[in-house]
């Protein structure tokens, strides 16, 4: 992207297993997507992602910029450049023998991870700690690196082990994946004895990438305040509260809110069936009709509940199964879009074979039918049992549907309760039930539910304000690193007089 106006832009190399243009599996996808681009406006950022045969065979021409060397097992890559179509530059790990395979990202067709994600993972980290003390590209290296989740976890690690001192940002997005591998796995990943330690990345016997990420960087940061705050908890923390606590006690934990990106916007979506604003409803509306239709509901002014959700344990799902006929004997309708464990897929549909014309199911995610639920719905719930940062309550904002969610992480960060939506405590169906109480009887004040619509749709941030904080932060490790290299240049030559 064009280098930003004035003299205070730094090089930022961002470090990411997918982004959304090229490769998505989840929500890191999106952000990986939206913020270098958000930062392109204060930075000149460049992406750096692994060779996934989806990204050879996008279709956009990759070439050739330099090689870098391997260690223990991890095979020597090139480095491939790749320009977006908004003039985006992308950096390419290439290694077909560990990324010229059928799946995802993370492993194969039928769900299972690969064997050698440490292997491939590993390799992603040290190319970019490679680059960042300039090799691998020519004429170009970093001011600060950021690292995302465990399978960037050994980027600030190698840079440590290697004396490489460019400041590097490590951003948890979900502290429950670790990037395990056994300690057997040293001499393969060329780890020095240090890294087998405590104040290394071993991880109850094991090793933990993750880990690696949290002791070596300079700064960590998560998705929102409340999760930063919640992982320093035993309740949150995944065995690692100890370590976040010191972290925070060092100022050196922080939490960044996600924002969403300009796609979202109710009055332009071409998703929808029909655009909207605050206060002009029959466009919203429209798409309530649509999901009726959708789902073989009877057009009334029923309330209409939505889950657009991956269907796992983590995201409550089981929660709103216990509380369905509830809300169906109160007369309202639920439309279920979503994939995930396949107890939890058979069990919705148990659910709309019990309950024909109230509760409908699509276990094949779509993001224009995802978006439509969602601008018809009057209330997407969403009773995470943790949830670090969160994007379907952003979205369900902006478009007028009030998230119904437990107080936790992100949740808590982005719903005013009473106001933009509706929080419960408890990961129960006692203190959701509540919170849905709630919202119906919201639902029958027509004149309350359209004031916290507008609300709700005024709350969103989008990503040039979210950008911010990442933008001081930034700035503030460089400037903190540009001033030790003078203050250690002035020692050696006061040493040298």
């Amino acid at each position: 992207m064009p280098s930003p106006p004035g003299n205070t832009a730094h090089d930022i190399l961002f470090v990411t297993p997918e982004i959304t243009d090229l490769v998505k599996v989840g929500g890191l996808g999106d952000v990986s997507a939206a913020l270098p681009r958000a930062l392109g406006k204060h930075h000149r950022v460049r992406v750096l992602i692994p060779g996934y045969r989806q990204v050879i065979r996008s279709g956009l021409p990759i070439r050739v910029v330099g090689k870098l060397p391997g260690l223990g097992a991890i095979p020597p890559c090139l480095i491939g450049e790749m320009t977006l179509p908004d003039q985006l530059t992308v950096y390419v790990v290439l290694c077909q023998q560990l990324y010229d395979r059928e799946g995802n990202p993370y492993g194969d067709a039928q769900g299972q991870d690969w064997p050698d994600n440490h292997i491939r993972f590993a390799r992603l980290s040290l190319a970019a700690a490679r680059i960042a003390a300039g090799q691998g590209v020519r004429n170009w290296q970093p001011d600060l690196v950021h690292a995302n989740d465990w399978t960037t976890g050994l980027t600030p690690a190698y840079m440590e082990w290697s004396g490489e001192r460019t400041p590097c940002v490590f951003t948890i997005h979900n502290l429950a994946y670790q990037g395990l591998c056994s300690a057997d796995c040293r001499v393969e990943l060329g780890l020095p004895e240090e890294a087998l330690t405590q104040d290394g990345m071993e991880y109850y016997g094991d090793l933990s990438f993750l880990k690696a990420g949290i002791n070596y960087a300079t700064q960590v940061t998560t998705v929102s305040q409340t999760y930063a705050h919640e992982i320093t908890s035993p309740a949150f923390g995944c065995g690692l509260e100890g370590l976040l606590r010191q972290k925070a006690r060092e100022r050196r934990l922080s939490g960044h809110v996600n924002g969403i990106d300009d796609s979202w916007q109710p009055r332009t979506d071409p998703r929808l069936v029909e655009g909207f604003a605050p206060n002009q409803w029959e466009g919203k509306r429209a798409n309530t009709r649509y999901v009726e239709r959708r789902f073989g509901f009877a057009e009334e002014d029923a309330p209409l509940f939505a889950v657009v959700s991956r269907l796992v344990h983590q995201k409550g799902i089981d929660l709103t199964i216990a509380v369905a006929d509830e809300i169906v004997a109160a007369g309202g309708r639920i439309a279920i879009i979503g994939q995930g464990e396949r107890a939890l897929e058979r069990q919705v549909e148990e659910l709309a074979r019990r309950h024909p014309g109230r509760i409908g199911v699509n276990l094949q995610f779509c993001e224009t039918e995802a978006r439509r639920i969602i601008a018809g719905s009057d209330f997407l719930l969403m009773p995470s049992r943790y949830e670090p940062c969160g994007l379907s309550q952003i979205y369900a904002q902006c478009y007028a549907s009030l998230p119904i969610a437990r107080r936790t992480g992100g949740l808590a960060d982005t719903i005013e309760d009473g106001v933009s939506g509706f929080l419960f405590r408890e990961p129960t169906a006692d203190s959701y039930l509540q919170a849905i109480r709630r919202a119906l009887n919201v639902h029958r004040r027509p004149l309350l539910l359209n004031a916290m619509r507008c609300k709700a749709m005024a709350a969103p941030l989008y990503w040039q304000q979210s950008v911010k904080p990442y933008d001081r932060l930034y700035r503030r490790l460089i400037d903190s690193h540009t001033d030790a290299i003078a203050a250690h240049g002035r020692r050696a030559l006061a040493c040298a007089n």
